[in-house]
C-alpha cells in the first residue's frame, strides 16, 4: 500500500462518490462496499463523502450497517434533488440510521420563480433545518438560457454560509454548459469569494468529446485551473479559454507548478465535484503524472 501523503493537497477530498447516480447507476449493494474500499485505499485522501439521494437513504443506511455496522459509520452527503420541500423529511430519515454520518446536504433548486428567488428559498430551508449541526450545505443554482439571472443568484448564496452547486453535464446535450457560461459562474464565485462544487459530466481530467454521444464534456482539471486563474484575477474570457483547452500535457504542467498558496486558494473556491467512478479521476491523474504510478 502506498502512503496516503502521495495524494497532493490539490486533490484532497476532491472526488465525491456519486456511484449511485447516472450514468453509473451502481446498485447500492455494490456501491457502499466499494466506497468503503476506496476509503481504505492509499488514495483515500482523494475521496470525499458518499452521495445519497433523498429517496435512497433507507436503502443506503441498511447497506452501511450490513457492511460496516454502527461502529463504522459512512460519511454521507444528502442530495435532495426535489428542493426545499423535501429537505426536512430526508433529514429525519437520515437520523434513523446510525450507520450514516451526515457531513453535507446538497439542495436542488426550487422550480418556481427566478434563479435568485429559488436560491433564496434554498438558503432559507438550510437555515431552518441545519442550525447547530456541523454539516456543510450547498444550494444548486437553476440554469437558464443565458446568464442574466446568475449574478443575482450568486449574490443570494454569497450572503449565506453555504456554497453553490452547479451542473456541468447530464444525459442530454443541453445539460452541458458552454465554456462561457461556466466561466461566468467561476469568475462570479471568485469575485464574491464564494465556494462552489460541480456535478455531472466530469468523467475525465481534460476536456473531450464523448465518442458515443458526441457531447463535449468539461474536464475537472480544466475547471480547477480555470478557478485558479479566476481567483488570481483573470477575467471571464481568459477563464473560458482555460476551460476550452484540450492540451493535457500543458494543463498538467500548470497544475504541477502551483504553489501551496495557489493550491489553497483554488481549492477553497472549487471544493469538490461528484463522480460516478472514483477510479476514472484516479487513472487520469496518474496518467498525467499528478499522482504516482501503480
Amino acid at each position: 500500500m502506498r502512503p496516503a501523503h502521495l495524494v497532493p493537497p490539490l486533490f484532497a477530498d476532491f472526488c465525491d462518490d456519486a456511484a449511485l447516480f447516472p450514468p453509473g447507476n451502481a446498485p447500492v449493494a455494490e456501491a457502499v462496499p466499494a466506497h468503503r474500499n476506496h476509503r481504505a485505499a492509499w488514495y483515500a485522501p482523494l475521496v470525499g463523502p458518499f452521495l445519497v439521494g433523498a429517496e435512497r437513504v433507507a436503502e443506503v443506511g441498511a447497506a452501511a450497517e450490513e457492511s460496516g455496522g454502527a461502529g463504522r459509520p459512512l460519511d454521507v452527503a444528502l442530495v435532495v434533488r426535489g428542493g426545499p420541500s423535501g429537505l426536512a423529511a430526508a433529514l429525519e430519515e437520515t437520523t434513523k440510521w446510525p450507520g450514516l454520518h451526515l457531513v453535507g446536504v446538497e439542495l436542488g433548486p426550487d422550480p418556481e420563480g427566478s434563479p435568485a428567488e429559488a436560491a433564496a428559498r434554498g438558503c432559507a430551508a438550510l437555515d431552518r433545518e441545519l442550525p447547530g449541526q456541523h454539516v456543510h450545505g450547498a444550494v444548486e443554482l437553476r440554469r437558464e438560457a443565458g446568464s442574466a439571472g446568475l449574478p443575482l443568484a450568486l449574490d443570494v448564496v454569497a450572503a449565506s454560509p453555504y456554497r453553490v452547486k452547479y451542473r456541468t453535464g447530464g444525459l442530454e446535450p443541453q445539460a452541458f454548459p458552454s465554456a462561457e457560461e461556466l466561466a461566468a459562474l467561476i469568475t462570479g464565485c471568485a469575485n464574491r469569494e464564494l465556494a462552489f462544487k460541480c456535478t455531472a459530466g466530469l468523467h475525465h481530467a481534460v476536456r473531450y468529446v464523448d465518442p458515443v454521444t458526441g457531447f463535449m464534456h468539461h474536464g475537472f482539471l480544466n475547471i480547477l485551473l480555470a478557478t485558479h486563474f479566476a481567483v488570481q484575477g483573470a477575467d471571464a474570457l481568459a477563464v473560458a479559454e482555460v476551460l476550452a483547452d484540450h492540451g493535457a500535457e500543458g494543463l498538467a504542467a500548470v497544475a504541477a507548478d502551483l504553489t501551496d498558496e495557489q493550491v489553497e486558494r483554488a481549492r477553497r473556491a472549487f471544493t469538490a465535484y461528484g463522480t460516478c467512478s472514483v477510479l476514472e479521476p484516479l487513472e487520469d491523474l496518474t496518467d498525467l503524472g499528478l499522482l504516482p504510478p501503480a
